[in-house]
């Protein structure tokens, strides 16, 4: 139930069947030429992609066909997409020995005919270019037709062999297959597992496929977003070396963003990207790995292209530039007092650890730069390159409160001398490629980090020795404006999102970051990690974020009473190793230091809780209370909901949104999180072992926290009560299917698409400037 295919994806059961190949494609409509869509027709007879196509293809196929888990590679949020076609390899594996090629769009290939040399296959007519032709030797087109021909069975619950889990058998169809393909698995027409087009929608996709599938191209920039970006190159490309040394530094942060100007009422979407070109050239983009890879040119300029692809709520991470933004960028990179005698190399020990290849920039201006937009740069460590990965999440709490160490603190003095004495210490794994061994790596870094942990303590017992020197001061509190002080991650099993806030109850653990734990963790799991990586690459990362994880709570139980730090790391690490817990608190991690917040009660954490909540309380982002819910009524029926516990919420999907319609009022949108209790996350392969179904939450939100919906519920006002009820009833797979009877808009559900629409355009009406498209990969079928 996490994973669906759109255009090219077989059942899970056909992982025997074989595909004929049917040799008379080729007599009928003419060889392939690999070179037809390099240069895309130009529409007529009142056709537009952008007007007509492009919104078809987004609420039907890209909530499937988008980021690196799109079925077969299929990438249809752009042309580019559609004309690049599909491939048999699969960019989500974890038990590759080598490292793959990268196949990022518009990156690693620039028209259709080097793809195919990538191993890619058109699924766009390539032969002759006849309306006959371009409809039946379309792969596109067959799968659309294949649906109508052959609609969903009329089931609730879609029986076998229809699989949606993740790992199923790919089967992905050339065209000179497909005949083959429609005789053995007649129910896999697209959009698979879900209602077809209406006719009005397939008629428009048929019109443009038989026309040649033209596209007028991407729309021209207005004149004052031209100056925009004409202004940011030029500020990005200056000639000294201390800018050229900033603009490194903002690249390899920011390459995963999504950029837009502050005055540009359109929000066109921009990204950053190293060229071998300056400014007032064509781009030509350096494709490399990871962002510090050596560009293997004299000199790199930065660039900002138009982002060509659909925005999803799974990529999309926004970041503005304004020229308030240009002015803290030169206060912090450019006037600070210090000298730039070379610039930094590009071998890997160098380039792969930034606090060597950056160690001339004040460690003060980096730290400011990313709290000043923690949420972004949060949201890269979980956003980024993953789009699927139980391994990559499993390392975190289902939910968790993060908070930031005040950057004015006398600490932050004692963790610059501590980067300076300590910098070769915290080298990451991506020093080691993609192609990485584990067993080396890992105990390498191991021992790193028990060198580090120990420094560490030692600096803080020197910079936190005087009494009472451990208190409230110490954590940063968004310098009374900045709502980024205070932030709330969730884990949805493969997945997970950060958001402004301390949403829900007071969690489990929490973490405290201060700046050289943020950047380890941004160049572990965005700058320096390789989607396409080895599974030694991989595990070595899932390996290293766990130290990092500690690090976090250690600088979090510091705040709590010395007699309750170890009891506390106990409670979190149920059945864990001595040898872990030690990293976390204890031998290698410890501060022999009282501090200096007065506690008054037995349970010190949901006290410090209370506590930083006043702290941090006139940044605090409201969002996603249910405070914001006018009504008081419905209010006390959320909370109501929201104290669910215990195990019938097992039987609940990670994440499912609620519409709750009450005429004449407009529906109201919620989140219902399950947050799924572990005794302890520091095992990589036995996370069953660990649940605790009695100890599991349920967290409701106002608004949207997730890109990947498992399942859409809706009820009646008067009806929220029933549905509490029901929630806290279940029992069994059989009780659940009778919740989602009554309440669930299943996928199977004629009025499905008219429901995906109004959730989309509500996100959009509500969040205008973080929302994407949802993703339908992990849509249940219960």
């Amino acid at each position: 139930m996490r994973r669906l295919p759109f255009a090219l994806l077989v059942l899970g059961l056909a992982s025997c069947a074989t595909l004929t190949r049917d040799s008379s494609i080729d007599q009928r409509y003419g060889p392939p030429d690999p070179t037809r869509y390099d240069k895309p027709a130009q529409p007529g007879g009142g056709m537009s992609y952008r007007a007509d196509v492009q919104p078809i293809l987004e609420r039907r196929c890209v909530v499937c066909h988008g980021c690196y888990d799109a079925p077969c590679q299929l990438k249809l949020g752009a042309w580019e997409g559609v004309a690049r076609g599909a491939s048999t390899a699969t960019v989500y594996d974890g038990g590759r020995l080598d490292a793959a090629p990268p196949t990022r769009l518009f990156v690693d290939a620039a028209q259709p005919s080097e793809w195919r040399k990538k191993g890619f296959f058109a699924v766009l007519n390539e032969r002759a270019p006849t309306p006959e032709g371009n409809l039946a030797a379309s792969v596109l087109y067959r799968s659309l037709a294949l649906k109508r021909a052959h609609p969903l069975p009329g089931d609730a619950v879609l029986p076998k062999p229809f699989d949606f889990s993740p790992d199923r058998t790919q089967y992905c169809p050339r065209i000179d297959q497909y005949e083959s393909y429609e005789r053995q698995f007649p129910l896999a027409g697209m959009p698979y597992g879900l209602p077809g087009l209406d006719p009005r929608e397939f008629d428009t996709l048929a019109r443009w496929l038989a026309a040649g599938a033209p596209y007028e191209g991407p729309a021209p920039l207005p004149e004052n977003v031209t100056r925009d970006v004409q202004g940011w190159e030029a500020f990005l490309n200056g000639d000294s070396p201390k800018e050229r040394l900033m603009s490194r530094y903002l690249y390899e942060h920011l390459f995963l963003g999504i950029l837009y100007f502050d005055a540009d009422t359109g929000r066109r979407a921009f990204r950053i990207v190293r060229s071998a070109t300056p400014p007032g050239t064509p781009v030509a983009v350096i494709a490399t790995r990871r962002p510090y890879d050596d560009p293997g040119v004299p000199r790199v300029y930065y660039r900002l292209v138009p982002d060509r692809e659909t925005l999803l709520a799974k990529t999309h991470m926004p970041y503005a530039l304004s020229p308030e933004r240009m002015a803290k960028f030169r206060t912090w990179f450019l006037a600070a007092p210090y000298e730039v005698g070379a610039l930094p190399s590009y071998a890997v020990e160098v380039s792969s650890n930034p606090f060597v290849a950056f160690s001339a920039i004040p460690a003060d201006s980096r730290y400011r730069f990313m709290l000043d937009e923690a949420q972004y740069f949060i949201m890269n460590f979980i956003k980024g390159p993953v789009c699927r990965g139980q391994l990559a999440v499993d390392v975190i709490e289902d939910r968790f409160w993060v908070f930031f160490r005040d950057p004015k603190s006398g600490e932050s003095e004692a963790n610059a001398e501590l980067i300076a004495r300590q910098s070769s210490d915290l080298r990451l794994p991506a020093e080691w490629g993609s192609d990485s061994a584990v067993l080396r790596p890992w105990l390498e870094y191991a021992a790193l980090e028990t060198k580090f942990l120990r420094a560490k303590t030692r600096a803080l017992d020197r910079a936190l020795g005087g009494p009472g020197r451990i208190d409230l001061s110490l954590v940063w509190d968004g310098d009374g404006r900045n709502p980024n002080a205070a932030l709330t991650v969730f884990r949805h099993f493969d997945s997970a999102s950060v958001v402004k806030g301390l949403v829900g109850e007071p969690p489990k653990t929490s973490w405290v970051i201060g700046y050289p734990l943020f950047e380890r963790i941004y160049y572990l799991l965005a700058a320096g990690y390789d989607v396409y990586g080895n599974a030694g690459h991989q595990l070595n990362s899932r390996l290293y974020m766990d130290f990092l994880r500690m690090e976090g709570e250690f600088n979090f139980l510091v705040f709590l009473p010395q007699a309750a730090r170890e009891p506390t790391r106990d409670y979190w690490y149920r059945g864990a190793s001595s040898e872990v817990k030690g990293y976390v608190y204890g031998r290698n991690a410890h501060l022999d230091r009282e501090t200096g917040i007065a506690y008054r009660t037995a349970d010190p954490q949901r006290e410090l809780y209370g506590m930083l909540r006043v702290r941090l309380e006139p940044v605090l982002a409201p969002r996603y209370d249910l405070s914001t819910v006018a009504d008081e009524a419905l209010r006390r029926d959320l909370q109501a909901l929201g104290a669910v516990r215990g195990a019938s919420t097992v039987w609940l999907p990670e994440v499912a949104f609620l519409r709750v319609d009450d005429p004449p009022r407009a529906p109201q949108w919620f989140s219902l999180l399950r947050d799924t209790a572990h005794s302890n996350v520091s095992h990589i392969f036995l996370e069953g072992s660990e649940l605790l179904p009695a100890e599991n939450t349920l967290t409701v939100a106002a608004g949207f926290i997730g890109a990947y919906p498992n399942a859409l519920y809706r009820v009646r006002r008067a009806d929220l009560p029933a549905l509490t009820a029901a929630i806290r009833g279940l029992a069994s797979e059989e009780d659940y299917r009778k919740f989602a009877d009554r309440f669930a808009v299943r996928r199977t559900d004629p009025a499905f698409w008219a429901a995906s629409d109004a959730m989309n355009d509500a996100y959009a009406q509500s969040m205008p400037l973080e929302a994407g498209l949802f993703d339908y990969n992990r849509l249940e079928n219960r």
